[in-house]
């Protein structure tokens, strides 16, 4: 069996791409508690390829990376790269991002990135997914994390915070590019195929 080494340590994630590549028949792993990599890069895109590229080198595995964030177009595409660290906890977050906006209505998109690096660090897959919507000004549903409550879908009339998981799965940024990045990895032989 092929081993992938995801390079993150929440446990969350990992299950979802277990949901998403189950299919490979691979044996996906957390990257080791140790290994921490700043993201450096100025676009999602640089980030997961830092991300899965130094995993890779570090465990002599093929590693999958991802970075992802929300841009608002009233906010010149902030919080972006800067989604998770724009505050210490996810209301802090999102009471920067709406005093920013104030009472702007804004388009927004949910970004990932996910790029796939063999055991040499070179990278081998990779695929940007969006999710468009826009910036509600109360939050709404406790499903979800970050900024799922104030982030709506118009074509179903409800934020990722009101959505069911499953729901969210289907039509979600990291759905959009894991739906592109699959084709890529089928076509790649894995250590122990």
């Amino acid at each position: 069996m092929g081993k992938l080494v995801i390079a993150s340590g929440n446990k969350g994630k990992i299950r979802e791409f277990e949901e998403y590549l189950g299919e490979l028949g691979l044996q996906l792993c957390p990257k080791p508690a140790h290994l921490e990599i700043p993201e450096t890069g100025t676009t999602f895109l640089e980030n997961a390829r830092l991300k899965a590229s130094q995993t890779a080198l570090a465990t002599h595995c093929f590693a999958l990376a991802d970075d992802s964030g929300l841009e608002v177009d009233a906010l010149g595409g902030a919080p972006g790269v800067y989604s998770a660290r724009y505050g210490a906890t996810d209301a802090e977050r999102i009471d920067r991002l709406l005093t920013e906006l104030g009472e702007r209505p804004s388009p927004a998109r949910f970004v990932c990135a996910i790029a796939v690096a063999d055991p040499q660090g070179k990278i081998v897959a990779e695929a940007v997914g969006t999710c468009a919507g826009e910036i509600v000004h109360t939050p709404r549903g406790s499903q979800g994390f970050g900024y799922d409550p104030i982030f709506y879908v118009p074509q179903y009339q409800m934020t990722f915070g009101e959505m069911s998981p499953a729901l969210k799965g289907q039509i979600s940024h990291r759905a959009h590019a894991l739906a592109q990045l699959l084709p890529q990895l089928r076509q790649l032989r894995f250590e122990g195929d």
